[in-house]
């Protein structure tokens, strides 16, 4: 971002809450090192949930980033483990045959790989196979080469889409559980995906979720705590 540039994304999600975090996510592969606290949020619809989720329309958020918003350690040289990582998805990304541009920054112990370029379909993947498939592998040479850092690969901003429609999916799998009394099965998903969907129900006090079946076709049940008893 050159100085004086204005960086504006738009967001949706089921609260206010969730549509300002997808936002942020945005921002945060858009601009490197975002400062968090210098993000202003403009909110357009606080959506409304309608009845049984039957005429839902999400919240609806912009968010904005202006010169000044990136964090002096950020600001910084790149640290190892953002060096390392880099390194290690370029090699990846080489041997799939992927013609990306790769950038690297270390926060709150993650190391966040952001990949473009004229490839980036490819380096994506078919519902996102092939990105959480990099991730999966990028993390494990990490971890045999003795780091501790976890890594996340992103392109294109796909994680905070593709988090919001997860997360979107969820809510609504929970109010059909909830309203019909009976368990939910979701198509297969990756771990990484899983993970969402759980974490979006944790703290649902109407439904629980367990994860099912045999990799790769592991999938999310969601259920209602009365038949969890």
């Amino acid at each position: 971002m050159t100085e004086g540039q204005t960086v504006t994304v738009e967001a949706t999600g089921e609260t206010v809450g969730e549509a300002k975090w997808a936002a942020l996510r945005e921002l945060e592969q858009r601009v490197p090192g975002l400062d968090r606290e210098s993000v202003q949020f403009q909110v357009v619809s606080e959506g409304e949930r309608g009845l049984l989720g039957v005429g839902f329309t999400p919240a609806h958020v912009i968010a904005s980033a202006g010169a000044g918003a990136v964090t002096e350690q950020a600001a910084g040289a790149a640290s190892d483990a953002s060096h390392g990582a880099a390194e290690i998805v370029e090699r990846i990304a080489a041997g799939i045959g992927a013609d990306v541009t790769v950038s690297a920054r270390e926060h709150e112990g993650a190391v966040t790989v952001t990949c473009g370029g004229a490839d980036v379909a490819l380096f994506i993947g078919k519902h996102g196979q092939t990105i959480d498939a990099i991730q999966y592998l990028a993390n494990a040479i990490t971890r045999a080469e003795g780091g501790t850092h976890e890594v996340v690969v992103d392109a294109a901003g796909y994680r905070a889409r593709r988090t919001a429609t997860l997360e979107k999916l969820a809510h609504r799998t929970a109010q059909r559980a909830s309203a019909t009394g009976q368990r939910v099965a979701l198509d297969p998903m990756t771990p990484v995906e899983r993970k969402i969907v759980h974490e979006a129900l944790k703290d649902d006090p109407e439904v629980e979720t367990a994860s099912e079946g045999s990799e790769p076709n592991r999938f999310v049940v969601v259920f209602p705590r009365v038949l969890a008893g």
